[in-house]
């Protein structure tokens, strides 16, 4: 475990900026502001190979390069603070524990892709978010680094906030932005992507709150310096969040690395009262489930590659083996068919017949076939849905579905093996 982008959390007042410059705060945009052209800057982001860290793992700084070479005058960098995926609250302890931190990264982003006004979208159940980052922007107003020529120099940048209504298709970047007009919280076909017709048209950087705060620290120490942490492929850390089953739940920040089970036993202490572990779902509600025999799986962009996996939001959430796997995704696409925007047949259907059948066979209704349709499905919704969610949503049904297909086999013959559905209770020999 290590401190590098959440160190100050916990340790100075969040809006005291006395505070946070007595720990370097605002060096680094002075560095960028007095010494760096925005190419410099975004050279230095590019070498450090920080990539997103909001689930698409899209390289940072090649993302500011599409938008700084972009002619258009107004141009928008956009912070994605609408934390919706179940599991994950990493982002709520950086907006209210180092909230200058993140407005400095936005400031810099400014900079570098030759925008001049910026958002952060946070979701509306995180009031206590929202009134941090208010202060803090108010404070930064009045301290002149935001407005007109910011410390001193020929560059005009400011931050407004927006607060989402609850959709969890907002943190899809595009739905965002329709929200922030003003619309419905749908998404956009693509192309158009928004470094190039974003927020009102126009040029756009959406960045998770996490890559932000990662910006002024790798302007402080270097790109070289920053790939000494993580992986030749995976640079830096990652927070993590960890729930559910496991006896020290919390946020983590870990090296990319990191294996689930250090994360698990090492840093968490294993399961609770003792229980067998069954799977780990990592990246939240969208993302894959892995049996115990996987956990030694590397937090790695390209490792988990490898086994169809992703790092999605950070979550990581523990179950040991008093669940059901059938009622799981039953409760999980429950949640995804409400959620779903409905724009595209793939997603609005797919999610509602899934859940149909789960519902079947923890009923003890299960028909022949329902198997193979659960996989059919969900392959058709990954391909054919319009977003990302969308394309997500049955991650975690085609994992199960692969790793513990005899569950799904002894539902259809009226058994539940951990005793939650109405059926019988025990593995079917």
């Amino acid at each position: 475990m290590v401190n590098l982008i959440s160190s100050l959390c916990g340790k100075i007042s969040p809006l005291s900026i006395d505070e946070y410059r007595d720990y370097r705060g605002f060096e680094s945009l002075k560095k960028v502001l007095y010494d760096m052209s925005p190419d410099e800057v975004i050279k230095v982001i590019k070498d450090s190979n920080l990539k997103g860290r909001g689930g698409a793992a899209f390289p940072t700084g090649l993302k500011w390069q599409l938008v700084l070479s972009e002619k258009a005058e107004e141009k928008y960098v956009l912070c994605n603070a609408d934390e919706g995926e179940p599991g994950t609250f990493k982002d709520k302890v950086l907006l209210e524990g180092c909230p200058f931190q993140i407005l400095e990264g936005m400031i810099i982003a400014g900079y570098a892709t030759g925008a001049h006004m910026g958002y952060i979208y946070i979701r509306g159940e995180y009031p206590a978010s929202r009134g941090t980052m208010d202060r803090a922007i108010a404070i930064l107003r009045a301290e002149g680094y935001l407005g007109e020529n910011i410390l001193g120099q020929n560059f005009n940048f400011d931050i407004a906030l927006r607060s989402g209504a609850g959709a969890y298709v907002c943190g899809e970047e595009t739905a965002l932005i329709e929200s922030i007009e003003g619309k419905d919280g749908k998404s956009r076909f693509k192309p158009p992507y928004p470094p190039t017709e974003g927020l009102w048209g126009k040029p756009t950087v959406v960045n998770n709150v996490e890559t932000l705060a990662n910006i002024p620290l790798i302007i402080s120490i270097g790109a070289e310096e920053f790939k000494k942490y993580g992986t030749p492929s995976s640079s830096g850390t990652k927070l993590i969040c960890v729930s559910g089953n496991v006896t020290g739940k919390g946020v983590y920040e870990v090296e990319f690395g990191t294996s689930i089970r250090e994360i698990v036993y090492d840093i968490c202490g294993g399961i609770e009262n003792n229980k067998k572990l069954k799977f780990v779902q990592l990246g939240g509600s969208s993302g894959i489930c892995l049996p115990p025999e996987m956990i030694d799986t590397k937090l790695d962009f390209d490792e988990l590659k490898k086994i169809d996996a992703g790092l999605g939001s950070g979550a990581l959430i523990v179950f040991d083996d008093s669940n059901c796997i059938v009622d799981f995704e039953k409760n999980t696409m429950e949640f995804f068919k409400k959620e779903s925007c409905g724009k595209c047949t793939p997603c609005r259907e797919g999610n509602r017949h899934i859940e149909s059948i789960l519902s079947r066979l923890s009923e003890g209704e299960g028909r022949p076939g329902d198997i193979e349709l659960l996989r059919s499905i969900s392959m058709v919704m990954c391909e054919a849905s319009m977003c990302g969610l969308g394309q997500a949503a049955p991650t975690s049904i085609i994992s199960t579905l692969k790793y513990f297909p005899e569950e799904y086999e002894e539902h259809l013959k009226g058994c539940c093996r951990a005793g939650v559905c109405n059926l019988r209770k025990g593995a079917v020999v």
